[in-house]
C-alpha cells in the first residue's frame, strides 16, 4: 500500500487511489499478481496461515517462518537431521530400495533447509552402511576409477 506523510509530524498514512502515481500502481500490480501466485500455489493449511498477511512480502516471511523456523529453530533442525545421518543405518529387513528412500528423505530435508553434503561424500556414507552380504560389491566400486 503506498504511503504519504503528513506534514511535520513523523505519521505515515495510506493513499487515495487518487494520490497514486504510475510508479505506486505498479508496485500494487506486482504485489497484487506475487499475492496471488502465493495463494494459488499453496494448500488450504497453509493459506490459513496466510491469508491475515497484507503484502506478499509478509506471507514470503510468514511462510518461511512456518517451514524454516527462524534461525534457532532452523539450527536444530539441522542439527538433528545431521546426527540422522551420521547414525544412518541399513535395517534387517529392509530392500536397497527402502533404505536408499529413507536416506534421500534425509539428504532433501537437509539441502532444503541449506545443508549440502557433496555426493562423493553421500556414495561414501551409503556404501559403508551397506549388510556384510553386501561387502563383495562394495569393494568392488569403491576400487572402481569414479568413486
Amino acid at each position: 500500500m503506498p504511503t504519504k506523510a503528513v506534514g511535520d509530524l513523523p505519521l505515515i498514512m495510506p493513499k487515495t487511489r487518487k494520490e497514486y502515481t504510475d510508479v505506486d500502481r505498479k508496485v500494487v500490480v506486482k504485489n497484487f499478481c506475487a499475492k496471488k501466485i502465493w495463494v494459488c500455489g499453496i494448500g488450504p493449511d497453509e493459506y490459513n496461515r496466510i491469508s491475515a498477511c497484507e503484502t506478499a512480502k509478509k506471507i514470503w516471511e510468514a511462510l518461511q517462518t512456518i517451514h524454516e523456523g527462524i534461525t534457532q529453530i532452523k539450527q536444530s533442525k539441522i542439527d538433528m537431521l545431521t546426527t540422522e545421518y551420521e547414525l544412518f543405518r541399513m535395517k534387517d529387513d529392509e530392500s536397497i530400495q527402502d533404505m536408499h528412500t529413507r536416506f534421500t528423505a534425509i539428504i532433501n530435508e537437509l539441502h532444503s533447509l541449506g545443508e549440502i553434503i557433496p555426493r562423493n561424500k553421500l556414495v561414501r556414507r551409503i556404501l559403508s552402511i551397506l549388510p556384510s552380504s553386501w561387502e563383495s560389491k562394495v569393494n568392488v566400486i569403491t576400487e572402481a576409477k569414479d568413486l
